[in-house]
């Protein structure tokens, strides 16, 4: 990842207008954005997308997920399972990590932490697990006790995928991540928390990074689109509106739920 990041920097030029923003040739990638716990839409877009590829295939299939694939919907669990059981024939799948899986991880290594999770929609998480948390404001969670009966309920194959997902991916001239980038700072030398977490800095970025940025974390009802980013988070635990955006040649165009 640090040579594609190194390489779009060393490339990284003004851009005369936004169509010269490219994948490669014979190159079509699928960026989904978050999911959130809700597996059926997941599944809904996964059945969009084969068969718009169906109509013409093209040598190279990519589908990115950019992250937040649990918490706020209800099955999280159901989420994870379909990305690793159900990966989708003949593509090439990049998982990135959003800021929720980072919360879950960080909970299960340090037990830390579990008020800010589950305001954030963790016992959502915690539930399609089979395990159940007092209301907050009732009760302090018992962190120890809830760290234990996730670890005893997480299946292995979910803890492996959780810890081998990507804070960044690279294809033609565009740069996938959960959260967006910090201007002003070279993309090998962005810190994980600004890739999962950062949102005004970017949002509000004017400038032209030498390259497009596609990603999710911020909620809006249609994708944004601007000159040096792509914005495909449509809030789909919600609104029931899962977005898939669809990078072919230099044009761009919407697949949705």
């Amino acid at each position: 990842m640090v040579d594609e990041l190194h390489r779009l920097d060393a490339a990284r030029k003004p851009r005369s207008d936004v169509g010269s923003y490219r994948v490669p040739e014979g190159t079509r990638v699928y960026a989904v954005g978050d999911i959130h716990g809700r597996p059926d839409l997941l599944e809904a877009i996964r059945g969009r997308i084969l068969i718009d590829c169906g109509r013409d295939p093209p040598d190279h299939r990519i589908v990115v997920y950019l992250g937040d694939y649990l918490d706020r919907g209800p099955n999280g669990r159901g989420v994870i399972e379909a990305l690793i059981a159900s990966p989708l024939p003949g593509f090439e799948s990049i998982h990135l990590k959003g800021n929720h899986e980072a919360l879950m991880l960080d909970f299960l290594e340090t037990g830390d932490n579990i008020e800010i999770w589950l305001f954030n929609g963790g016992r959502q998480t915690l539930k399609s697990y089979g395990v159940e948390v007092s209301d907050l404001f009732k009760a302090k969670p018992d962190a120890a006790l809830i760290r234990g009966q996730l670890i005893d309920a997480l299946a292995s194959e979910h803890l492996e995928f959780l810890k081998s997902l990507r804070l960044s991916y690279c294809q033609g001239d565009y740069v996938f991540v959960h959260a967006g980038i910090r201007p002003g700072i070279r993309l090998d030398d962005q810190k994980p928390f600004d890739l999962m977490w950062i949102r005004q800095e970017f949002l509000n970025a004017v400038e032209d990074f030498g390259f497009r940025v596609v990603h999710g974390h911020t909620w809006s009802p249609h994708p944004v689109v601007r000159a040096n980013r792509i914005g495909i988070d449509t809030g789909a635990f919600d609104s029931g509106c899962l977005t898939c955006l669809v990078l072919e040649g230099d044009g761009y165009r919407f697949l949705r739920s």
